[in-house]
């Protein structure tokens, strides 16, 4: 496997210090193409406060002049390479272990960030315990962590726009696919949205959000 930049530990932000993260859930934040982790943390106020939450930045820049950074080149509509996708998914894994440790991790990624966030899960099943897509995708092909899924199936949302034009209609056809069949989706397309979030949108993910929380207080069944 190629190698691929680790992800920079000095520029995360995090909604809440060391001394107030023990015994807490973590939501990881990806961002998308030419944003950095300042964008998707705006949406702390809108997520149930049991969470801490870290936005990270991706490990690449986007050729001249697209600013901010991004998880792994895109060349055109359709120049998405899944193999890329596994590698930045590799980098977020790296970073959880070093930074989070072993307790599994919720994923909430916008676009590009989204897509790296299902292949993050789909690479390594153990250390995701739920993934937030928002405007996102699956990539095409298969990981070695797919048969797990299909059995475990975790809690994933998937929300995007009806008016979305970023995301190409192939990619949104694999993952209508590939979702139901790996996972318990909870996903729902707004009319009239574009490539971004919408309130009824946050609305949702607090929604889902909760009932993560709800999983987790309740005592593990023998």
């Amino acid at each position: 496997m190629s190698a691929h930049p680790s992800l920079d530990p000095s520029v995360v932000r995090w909604s809440a210090p060391p001394a107030e993260r023990a015994g807490r859930p973590v939501l990881v934040m990806l961002h998308g193409y030419g944003s950095d982790e300042n964008d998707l943390f705006g949406l702390v106020p809108y997520l149930p406060e049991a969470f801490v939450v870290a936005s990270v930045r991706a490990p690449l820049a986007p050729p001249w002049p697209t600013p901010g950074a991004s998880w792994y080149p895109i060349e055109g509509l359709d120049g998405r390479d899944p193999g890329t996708i596994t590698l930045a998914a590799h980098a977020v894994l790296a970073w959880i272990r070093e930074e989070v440790g072993a307790e599994p991790v919720g994923l909430l990624g916008f676009s590009q960030g989204g897509a790296v966030a299902l292949q993050t899960l789909r690479v390594d099943p153990e250390a995701v315990s739920f993934v937030v897509v928002l405007a996102g995708y699956a990539a095409s092909g298969e990981l070695p962590g797919d048969a797990v899924l299909a059995e475990r199936r975790p809690p994933v949302f998937w929300g995007r726009g009806a008016a979305d034009d970023v995301i190409p209609t192939t990619l949104v056809d694999v993952t209508a696919q590939w979702l139901p069949a790996h996972s318990e989706l909870s996903g729902r397309v707004y009319p009239g949205l574009t490539h971004s979030v919408s309130h009824d949108e946050l609305d949702d993910v607090r929604a889902f959000l909760d009932a993560r929380l709800g999983e987790r207080a309740r005592p593990a069944t023998s």
